[in-house]
């Protein structure tokens, strides 16, 4: 990893406003005592600042590990963890939940939901869950198998379960519950599998429905479920609802409490391909959109549609800040997002009319934003489904941001956001079918032959990078950055210390000073990190808390771009520091060395390998790695030893290892494209070993992926 920090000119104070003047109207709008971290945002407007600042700039170098927590989940980790009244309340893979004491951390319950690990087949981008809900006494918290529930905050015991899906239907829940006026609101994620999406909302009391709203609109010859979807059912064409349409709120919400509105990000289409999900036509509402609604009842209020007619999986489903800033001398009421199209957008959150819009990454399937329009100034070549032919864009369908949250300085007036380079080729799908187990895009992943040797992958690998942001939102415009060599770094706090945390896919957990950028602060985590730090008091004492895990979408599907020497590993661990921390980890284990491949003869002698090489990214390369290169979360299966004909059969047609989250495809795929996946896998196999076998005839010490 490199950094390069510049610095493109001094902050813009808030308003124009001396920072000490606007740090203490934003003081004076928190908690008053303000030692928790009670709610996902750190308050429903999300904004992730906190107001503590004995960790400051002048003391984060006495900074240390207090204490430190291993998790028994070896997969992503991307929780918030929250603080109410000295106890630390997360969330872990496989939508666990655990009760530490915040100044001990001590163990004080756990809470198993035994989801299926056959479930996982439904999740895009690993078994990850994002946070819990606390209100009243209770811990609320949305499982990978579409159930929402309530724990006791005391014991841990459930209090109430619902099931919030369709069981029979790909949805799954990873992002973190909001409450909200006594109802608990949850969404759901699956659009690439096929499913519509909506949003709902349950009595935090009894777990009883309150109100639904769908995001997209159903079968046209029923009634729709709301009027609103009679107007949004204008914007499609074709057959939509029998592909499900897409367009689930799978993470970002706000509240602002003034103003009783409920704000939600939708996401993409399903399929991608519009041509093939509404004929080619209309915006496809709502979609790829920020919507508000009342959050008692549900009823609509605005949208406003970040990417008319999606078919890049541009969602809006990155986080959503509210704040008060002034433009063009006017206080205003905005919201702020940084979707996955490249563009920030500041919006006034009480009507849904668009302020500003402008690029913060490379941008090349629009031009900019029509500020009278609201819309894009889309590049026509980047409609594969249009022209028929591939475009190779950034932003890709990983975004130029995603999920990873941002914070908001009210002191500086910056937000402070996590960015990435990460290009993909776009290109129509001929041989589309619509499948029930396995992605369902009509657009191509992977390559026909991603290449192989060591300089082609490094020249791919070397246009991918990562960044932290400080941007001002006002003048949009970039105030200071940090540059890493690689994407998928993890969220921001903010606080009130003039310092930003971040951790790094690399594995370093960083403190910045808010103003500048400059690296003050940091520790070694032993595996990369995702999730958003948190700070709180316990005692007066002030503590940061991060949740350590490499996973995710990086730790899954692209593994020769994101892990090709296989030195990232998971290490688990929930990680508490304190400015008289004296705790250490304990020494990193080796990263295991992969076996030689041993690919067996027993292939059938008609097997077609582009097939199952088409087969393979479309129903397995999300897990285990496109071009069977595996991140190291998922087994590489270059190097399995049930590539034999009667073992992998078993595995892949029959779920002989589904508690073990391998599904089975009966029904989905034949025993003949089951024989072309492994075709294509023995292939990939023999490659890896005549690419060992070069490598270590030219040095001992060489690897190849």
């Amino acid at each position: 990893m490199h950094y390069r920090i510049t610095a493109s000119r001094r902050p813009a104070l808030a308003a124009g406003r001396p920072v000490a003047a606007a740090l203490l109207l934003a003081l004076a709008a928190c908690s008053p005592a303000n030692v928790d971290w009670a709610e996902h945002g750190n308050g429903p407007e999300e904004q992730r600042f906190s107001r503590l600042d004995d960790i400051n700039a002048e003391s984060v170098d006495r900074l240390g590990l207090d204490w430190f927590a291993d998790l028994d989940t070896d997969r992503g980790q991307e929780a918030t963890p929250i603080a109410v009244g000295g106890k630390l309340y997360v969330s872990t893979a496989w939508s666990m939940v655990k009760a530490f004491d915040g100044r001990t951390g001590k163990l004080l319950w756990a809470y198993d939901p035994k989801v299926p690990r056959e479930w996982a087949v439904n999740a895009c981008c690993d078994v990850v869950n994002r946070g819990v809900a606390v209100s009243k006494g209770r811990v609320f918290v949305g499982t990978l198998d579409g159930r929402l529930v309530a724990l006791d905050a005391a014991t841990g015991r459930p209090v109430w379960s619902t099931l919030t899906i369709d069981p029979a239907k790909p949805y799954t829940i990873t992002g973190a519950p909001r409450v909200v006026k006594g109802k608990v609101i949850i969404g759901n994620g699956g659009a690439e599998y096929g499913v519509r999406g909506y949003v709902s909302a349950y009595d935090a009391d009894t777990g009883k429905l309150a109100w639904r709203f769908y995001t997209v609109p159903g079968d046209p010859s029923k009634p729709f479920e709301m009027p609103i979807l009679a107007r949004a059912a204008r914007t499609w064409a074709g057959t939509w609802w029998k592909m499900g349409g897409g367009g689930t709120v799978w993470d970002s919400m706000a509240y602002d409490p003034t103003l009783d509105l409920l704000y939600i990000g939708t996401g993409n289409g399903s399929p991608w391909n519009r041509r093939i999900r509404s004929a080619g036509k209309g915006d496809n509402l709502f979609l790829s959109s920020i919507i508000a609604l009342r959050p008692e009842t549900g009823a609509y209020v605005w949208h406003y549609q970040v990417t008319p007619g999606d078919e890049w999986d541009f969602t809006a489903t990155q986080p959503i800040m509210l704040a008060d800033l002034t433009f063009d001398g006017k206080p205003r009421k905005v919201l702020m997002q940084a979707p996955k199209n490249g563009f920030f957008y500041v919006l006034d959150r009480a009507t849904g009319k668009l302020l500003s819009a402008k690029a913060f990454a490379p941008v090349t399937w629009a031009s900019g934003i029509d500020l009278k329009t609201g819309r894009p100034i889309e590049n026509p070549a980047a409609r594969y489904s249009e022209t028929g032919k591939p475009f190779l864009q950034m932003p890709g369908p990983l975004g130029a941001h995603s999920w990873y949250p941002m914070s908001f300085n009210p002191g500086t007036g910056l937000v402070y956001l996590p960015t990435q380079t990460f290009p993909f080729l776009y290109a129509p799908d001929g041989e589309y079918r619509h499948n029930r187990r396995g992605w369902n895009l009509g657009a191509q992943m992977g390559t026909p032959a991603l290449p192989d040797a060591h300089g082609a992958l490094a020249a791919i690998r070397s246009t991918i990078k990562g960044a932290l942001v400080a941007w001002d939102p006002v003048r949009q415009r970039e105030v200071w950055r940090v540059d890493y060599g690689e994407a998928f770094n993890g969220g921001t706090l903010a606080t009130a210390g003039d310092l930003v945390f971040q951790g790094n896919a690399s594995g370093r957990f960083v403190a910045y000073k808010a103003d500048d950028g400059r690296r003050m602060w940091s520790f070694d985590a032993q595996s990369g990190i995702m999730a958003a730090p948190v700070t709180y008091a316990v005692a007066g004492k002030q503590y940061i808390a991060v949740m350590a895990g490499y996973g995710g979408v990086g730790g899954m599907g692209p593994g020769a771009l994101t892990n090709p020497d296989r030195s990232k590993r998971n290490i688990s661990r929930l990680l508490v520091f304190s400015l008289k921390g004296k705790a250490h980890l304990p020494p990193a284990p080796p990263v295991a060395a992969l076996p030689s491949p041993a690919p067996p003869a027993d292939l059938s002698a008609n097997a077609d390998l582009e097939s199952g090489r088409r087969l393979y990214e479309r129903s397995c390369g999300t897990c285990h790695g496109s071009a069977a290169i595996s991140a190291g979360i998922a087994p590489d299966l270059r190097y399995s030893q049930m590539l034999a004909k009667e073992a992998f059969h078993a595995v892949v047609l029959d779920g002989a290892l589904r508690d073990a989250g391998m599904a089975g495809f009966a029904g989905t795929l034949s025993a003949a494209e089951v024989e072309n996946v492994r075709a294509y896998l023995v292939a990939r196999a023999k490659l890896a070993l005549a690419l060992r076998r070069a490598t270590h005839a030219a040095s001992p010490q060489g690897h190849a992926p």
